[in-house]
This record gives structure tokens, sequence and C-alpha cells, in this order.
């Protein structure tokens, strides 16, 4: 596969757009004009745990993009339904891969065109620095599995090709396991931050006091586990442990809803806790923190105003 397309030129777009560009050639579909011509000229640049400029192409409308073999889909859940009904009628011979947090993309990017579809949730992170720069901060990996018309094999193939770049990359026969892992863990995460104002730090492992912020998320995530456990889903990782080990790290992560809080902008908390209190309510399992969560990171939303 030689051939990608990263839709989308965020931190994460970014990140897998600049590293595959190294063995692939490789277009980027960006939203603003600007945008586009920063990065047609200047290259997209990479710092922190790699350092490097790399050469891709980009436009603004999907026409005037080379045809893709792969299609990365790397928005943020709230942007998935604009940006796929963009790509509808383009790439027809492509494999599409969503990269987003929480459940549901797959299903929303697949109404826009009958591409086979793979699905990955990606725990890298890092700092856009400008329209043609982005930090590198986290190395971690992403794991892709089969979605629709797809096979492990696929899933193994796009992962060996990310992992060929310079980033890290798992594919798994079946991504469930590994995808309500970071549910659980994001939908704790993400909507404690956005409400609390703190990046995840050791207050979110904190235990030893009834006040410490810990036995809260102790409290969601073992909200989350009784909803896999009654939807049939054995978790790949312990979503506590991943929580306690994200602490440790020096590093303190602003997770990405307390971005969009700052920002006033839209978050992601609709694909991530809210489909997490969806799938509770189909498989009949309460889930009160997760439900307050919620309600009260929609409130923050409609604050703005």
């Amino acid at each position: 596969m030689t051939r990608v397309c990263v839709a989308g030129a965020g931190t994460i777009g970014s990140l897998f757009a600049a590293h595959l560009a190294r063995v692939a050639e490789v277009s980027v579909l960006t939203r603003r004009d600007e945008h586009a011509r920063a990065l047609n000229e200047q290259g997209l640049t990479v710092t922190g745990r790699a350092e490097f400029t790399a050469s891709v192409v980009a436009a603004t409308d999907p026409a005037q993009l080379p045809e893709a073999e792969l299609v990365l889909v790397a928005c943020k859940g709230s942007d998935v339904e604009p940006l796929t009904e963009r790509l509808a009628g383009h790439f027809p011979a492509a494999t599409l891969m969503t990269v987003q947090n929480g459940l549901g993309a797959e299903e929303i990017a697949g109404a826009h065109g009958s591409w086979p579809l793979l699905s990955a949730v990606t725990f890298m992170s890092g700092t856009r620095l400008g329209d043609a720069a982005v930090e590198y901060v986290l190395d971690t990996e992403t794991w892709i599995g089969p979605y629709r018309d797809t096979t492990p094999a696929d899933a193994r193939a796009v992962a060996e090709l990310i992992a060929s770049s310079g980033l890290k990359a798992e594919g798994f026969d079946d991504l469930r396991p590994a995808q309500w892992s970071k549910l659980i863990f994001n939908a704790t995460v993400n909507a404690v931050a956005a409400l609390t104002g703190l990046a995840h730090d050791p207050h979110f492992a904190e235990t030893e006091q009834p006040s410490d912020l810990g036995n809260l998320v102790r409290g969601l995530v073992d909200e989350g586990k009784a909803v896999a456990r009654a939807a049939g889903v054995g978790l790949w990782e312990d979503p506590w442990e991943m929580n306690v080990l994200a602490t440790q790290r020096g590093h303190r992560h602003s997770p990405s809803m307390l971005e969009d809080v700052k920002a006033h902008r839209p978050t992601e908390v609709d694909l991530i806790t809210g489909s997490l209190v969806r799938e509770a309510h189909a498989v009949d399992v309460p889930v009160p923190l997760h439900t307050a969560l919620y309600a009260l990171v929609k409130a923050k939303e409609a604050s703005y105003s």
C-alpha cells in the first residue's frame, strides 16, 4: 500500500501524515485553504520524539488529491460526519480507516460510502504547533482491527505500514477488547478532566482519602467494566491500570475534552461518554456516575453561549 490520504490534519492526523510520508505517497485533506497552502509550501515538520520534515500534497477538495489506497479519517469524533460526507463519492478503490475515541465512528463513516472499513484507536499524542508543524509527545500504539469487508490480515498490513514509518501500531483479529479498554479509560479521564480543569496527573490515581479524585475515577472505571461484561466484551487491558500508569509518566497529558472546553469548542463527549451510556442502557446496566458526567459536560458546552 503506497498511496495514503489523511483526512483531517489536526495533531493526530499530522503525526500520521508526516510519518507515513517517509514510506508512502501521502496526501492530506484539510478544512482551510491556508492550511493546505502551508503544507504544500512548507511540508510538515515533526519535533519531539522525532525530528524531520516530510513532503505532502494537500487540498480542501478531495477531487484535487491523487487516488488513494488507504484513507485515514483522523479527526475528532464530532467532525466524523461532516468530514466523511465530504469524502462521499471519492477514493472508490480505497480502504477507509477511522481513528477516533469512543464507539460509532465506523457507522457514521460507512454511511457515506461503500469503502471497506478498518477501525482503529490510538494512544499517541502530541501538540499542534501550527498548520505545518506538530510536536510528537507520547509514542504509544495505534490499535487496528477489521470492521466492514476487511480481514485481520488487512488490519495487520496497515499496522505494519504504520510501524514502518516510525510509529507504533498493532493489528488485532477483533478490536473490541482493545477498543472498549480505551473507551472506558477515555470516558472516565476525558470527562473528569473537562469538568475539573485538571490535566491527567497523579490526582486521578489517588485513593487514600475519601475526598481523593481517584475514588471517583475508580468508580467510573468499575461502571464501565460492568457494561463491558454485560455486553460480552473481554477487556484487553484494565482501564484502571491504564489510568495509574498514565499518571506516572513525566508528561502531564491534557485530555482532548479539556482542551475543547478551554477553547469553548464542542467536545467528543457524545461519541465517548455518550456511547458508553447508550451501551449501558442497551444491556440494562446502571451507570449513574457516567450519566451524571455526560449531562455535566453537555451543560458545560451549553454554557459557552
